[in-house]
């Protein structure tokens, strides 16, 4: 053999060796991506949690959350109601992008106590359908959370309460009661007392279809909707508590509440122990919250002021929790303001997978935050309500135009949190109103007066918000009104 082929040979060799023992870059190293589980209840307060200072209430599984994970004291689902949170969750957006603001679509009240002409639950006259406001729905074109992570060989699953229509929004496993597959025209399951049981049950079993892949699962309890119901045995156990209940006795204690919160708690722990049993664990998020703050005359929602339906704390302030062994530092607790919106482009960071580039994405990702390398900066956080909804003798908080008599709610609105700050502009009364959180959390003490410059400030980036998002601000006099 000649010198020069030789030589061939070798250098061939040689260079066979380097590829096949070349370190591969990090995008093309096979790390197992985390396995992510959300998991929703509907209408539990920021206060109906032990680690908040529940004390009629049992929630020892969301409390060993807090205590081996961290605690979000500050979480907004992005809306004051069940829809509107849900597709903020799901789409990433805010409510003036998917057009989504309350369930039904419509102002529920007295249209002779409503300023503005909106959309309005029993009004025939096409003069009130003054701009879009969608009924349950979010349009099949928006990408949504499931169709982000997929392309990146996430399996995932939507199991519970849906309320966003028809399109099942790419989730590869759709089912509300976690039994048949999904219909939107099925009845709703509030007053089933086992479907927290059964989509639980589904919810396990689909961890253990896909242990070997990672997985996404979206799980949204009925509990604690009305109309309250539970099974027997819970409620006995809570009416025998309460006949020697010595806490807050501000309030008349609702012993199948305390059922249905125990249901959701349960759920929490048998989920958590397939992981453990799985040894999945250490490679799953998991995140606990609620859609929004408590329905007042269910629970009490103190220290924070009003309850669902409103744009106070009580009503978009919600419980939060999040574990994830090795990565979150047990015990962590953070007051940095999170909202919904941030799921989507978190769960996309997670799962190294492309944000959507065909609509907008108003979260940041939070990953930095849970893992505790950096904050989330100086950033603002929205809200919009275009429409009225009436209060009950628990929940009035806000007074018919013009008077000083409190029957809404809701009204037409727009809110900014920037820090500590908060600014909540009511189209209804052409007015603002100013409270530092940080100090106030019971929304107390209106300081725009006082710190005039602040609150300039933040109404100037929230009207800048406003136009930018296209967001409908109520303008044409409701000819109708006559409080």
């Amino acid at each position: 053999m000649k010198t020069a082929n030789v030589l061939c040979i070798v250098v061939l060799s040689l260079l066979l060796v380097a590829c096949s023992t070349r370190v591969p870059a990090d995008d093309e190293r096979d790390i197992a991506k985390p396995n992510i589980i959300f998991i929703m209840a509907d209408d539990l307060a920021w206060a109906d949690v032990g680690y908040n200072g529940a004390k009629f209430y049992e929630t020892p599984n969301i409390d060993a959350m807090a205590r081996e994970g961290m605690v979000f004291n500050r979480f907004y689902p992005a809306g004051p109601n069940c829809a509107p949170t849900r597709a903020c969750i799901v789409t990433g957006m805010y409510t003036p992008r998917h057009k989504l603001y309350q369930p039904g679509g419509s102002g529920k009240g007295d249209v002779k106590l409503m300023r503005w002409q909106v959309p309005t639950r029993g009004e025939k006259d096409p003069a009130y359908n003054t701009f879009q406001s969608n009924h349950n729905t979010i349009d099949g074109k928006w990408v949504s959370i499931a169709e982000t992570i997929k392309p990146a060989g996430y399996v995932t699953a939507r199991i519970g309460k849906w309320h966003l229509g028809s399109d099942e929004q790419g989730f590869d496993l759709s089912t509300n009661d976690g039994v048949r597959p999904f219909s939107e025209t099925d009845a709703n399951f509030y007053s089933d007392i086992h479907v927290g049981r059964k989509i639980t049950d589904r919810a396990i079993e689909f961890i253990e279809e896909h242990r070997d892949r990672p997985f996404m699962i979206y799980l949204n309890h009925w509990e604690v909707h009305g109309p309250l119901k539970a099974e027997r045995s819970l409620v006995d156990k809570y009416t025998d508590k309460k006949k020697t209940f010595s806490g807050d006795d501000r309030f008349n204690w609702k012993p199948v509440f305390a059922a249905e919160v125990e249901v959701v708690d349960r759920s929490v722990g048998r989920i958590r122990a397939t992981l453990a049993e799985l040894g999945l664990d250490d490679n799953t998020l998991v995140i606990f919250t609620s859609d929004n703050g408590g329905a007042a005359g269910s629970t009490n929602n103190l220290p924070l002021h009003g309850a669902k339906g409103s744009l106070f704390e009580g009503g978009i302030r919600t419980a939060c929790v999040a574990v994830w062994p090795g990565r979150i530092r047990p015990g962590s607790v953070t007051d940095t303001p999170v909202s919904g919106v941030d799921m989507m482009p978190t769960f996309a960071e997670l799962a190294r997978a492309d944000l959507p580039t065909t609509q907008p994405v108003d979260g940041t990702s939070i990953v930095p935050l849970l893992t505790q390398q950096d904050g989330l900066g100086d950033r603002a956080i929205f809200w919009h309500y275009p429409l009225y909804l009436a209060g009950t003798s628990y929940n009035r908080v806000l007074p018919v135009y013009g008077t000083d008599e409190n029957y809404w709610r809701g009204v037409p609105a727009s809110a900014i949190m920037r820090g500590d700050w908060k600014l909540i502009h009511y189209y209804e009364y052409d007015s603002i109103v100013l409270f530092n959180l940080k100090t106030d959390p019971g929304e107390k003490n209106d300081l725009s007066e006082t710190r005039p410059e602040i609150a300039a400030k933040l109404k100037a980036e929230l009207a800048a918000w406003v136009k930018e998002t296209g967001a409908p601000v109520p303008n044409k006099p409701n000819p109708k009104f006559a409080p």
